[in-house]
């Protein structure tokens, strides 16, 4: 059995002994405490997901508490609620948390798109890594959005770049053909505008191909794509549409390591999938993998000699999607120690947190003292950027796990950040917010 099957048992076990439980650890905060507030989706389609990044951030949080006593003494205390991966029961969840969480973790972009103008009335940080809208990457317009590592539109042209290296180079993307098969939802359709303008640039050729509803039935799709006969097929979709998608290819007989998916292409996927995903390639903000020391150290202290941490099942842990919930504490962790270095060691505050997330300076040191070189890039945020990274790796799956198969791969601020900044500004002006002054800061 390999280390990620068991997903689909996990899953229906944290649905029955966690998912209906509403909210999890409820302490009231006391002076020492810091307190975080996670949305759950454990009891819908993609439980597992949930569960794992969850599980993961929860796992990380303990470490710090048991090994560190805190973040300079302060207890990190946490919150969770089950949505059901509904945007009208997160926005419940928001409002039966928000009066003691000093940030908040959804992980659900239809629910961070309809928070953000509450979240900047009440003064809560958000953290939305690797989804919600890609234009909160400006600061300016967004101060309490922090899309942390990676946003869409850099990791898209980050793809084009993955895409131009196996060529031989950029100026060998020139003539070739991609494919960019998307959902038919305003986050499938988000970057179709970035790889328009990279098809200008590099001289390729790209056709747009929707995916409608649940994805699950593409054939016709995928006979177009045989017709078409590209290069590289750039594969935006989650869940269901993912190994609809691989499953399909292989039926018309596209070879599966020319498919290239995004960061939510998960472990389950994949197993769904069979063996028609072996080759599929994918980019990532959390590389899978066990080798990191922080990841060994949890699995030493919380899943050795039958102790289980907070995953039902320890294969899970090192898994792409669990290192995503370690990344979401690592950070959220972080920003607790920079704004103590600013305000003092001692439970910050909703605007002491804003301020931490918006000075985050992840460097080389700070990645080996942390044990996850490797496991995150390097990572410095501002007042105006709220990303502060925008690399992604590249992991192919062998059947069984992902394997790495580059180091971090940049994106092209050149091309997106113009974009994320006219989106923001367009923005402000239909919610009449006046831009910060970043001089101030």
């Amino acid at each position: 059995m390999n280390c990620f099957s068991s997903f689909f048992k996990q899953a229906i076990l944290w649905v029955i002994t966690v998912g209906t439980l509403g909210v999890s650890g409820a302490v009231y905060p006391q002076a020492n405490e810091q307190r975080v507030a996670f949305m759950a989706f454990r009891n819908s389609p993609v439980g597992a997901l949930s569960a794992a990044i969850n599980g993961a951030a929860f796992d990380y949080m303990n470490l710090i508490n048991d090994r560190d006593g805190g973040v300079n003494g302060v207890k990190l205390v946490w919150e969770e609620c089950e949505t059901e991966y509904k945007t009208d029961r997160g926005i419940e969840c928001y409002e039966r948390l928000k009066n003691r969480a000093t940030m908040f973790i959804p992980v659900m972009t239809g629910t961070i798109y309809a928070l953000i103008e509450r979240t900047l009335a009440d003064k809560i940080p958000i953290v939305s890594i690797g989804t919600g809208r890609t234009d909160s990457t400006d600061g300016r317009v967004f101060p309490y959005v922090f899309p942390l590592a990676a946003n869409y539109l850099m990791g898209n042209t980050a793809k084009i770049n993955f895409i131009g290296q196996r060529e031989g180079g950029m100026d060998k993307l020139k003539g070739k053909k991609i494919v960019n098969l998307h959902h038919g939802s305003p986050f499938g359709k988000e970057t179709m505008q970035v790889l328009d303008a990279q098809a200008a640039k590099y001289g390729f050729s790209l056709v747009h191909i929707e995916v409608p509803g649940s994805g699950a039935e593409q054939q016709a799709q995928w006979l177009q794509i045989r017709q078409l006969k590209p290069d590289w097929v750039i594969l935006r979709s989650v869940g269901l549409m993912t190994s609809a998608a691989i499953k399909t290819a292989q039926r018309v007989g596209y070879p599966a390591d020319r498919i290239v998916g995004l960061w939510w292409t998960s472990e389950l996927d994949l197993i769904s999938a069979g063996s028609a995903a072996k080759g599929v390639i994918a980019n990532t903000f959390s590389p899978s993998g066990r080798d990191f020391p922080v990841v060994k150290e949890i699995l030493t202290r919380y899943y050795s000699g039958g102790k289980r941490g907070n995953m039902e099942d320890s294969k899970v842990v090192g898994s792409t999607t669990y290192n995503s919930g370690l990344l979401h504490a690592i950070l959220t962790v972080e920003a607790v120690r920079t704004a103590q270095e600013k305000f003092g060691k001692k439970a910050m505050d909703r605007e002491q947190m804003r301020w931490g997330f918006g000075h985050l300076n992840i460097d080389a040191k700070r990645i080996k003292e942390l044990g996850i070189a490797g496991l995150v890039q390097p990572l410095k945020t501002s007042c105006s950027d709220h990303t502060g990274g925008g690399a992604v790796k590249f992991q192919q799956w062998d059947g069984q796990n992902w394997v790495a198969i580059s180091d971090w791969v940049s994106g092209d601020p050149s091309l997106v950040d113009p974009m994320i900044h006219e989106s923001a500004a367009k923005y402000a002006k239909e919610k009449g917010i006046t831009r910060r002054d970043c001089s101030k800061e």
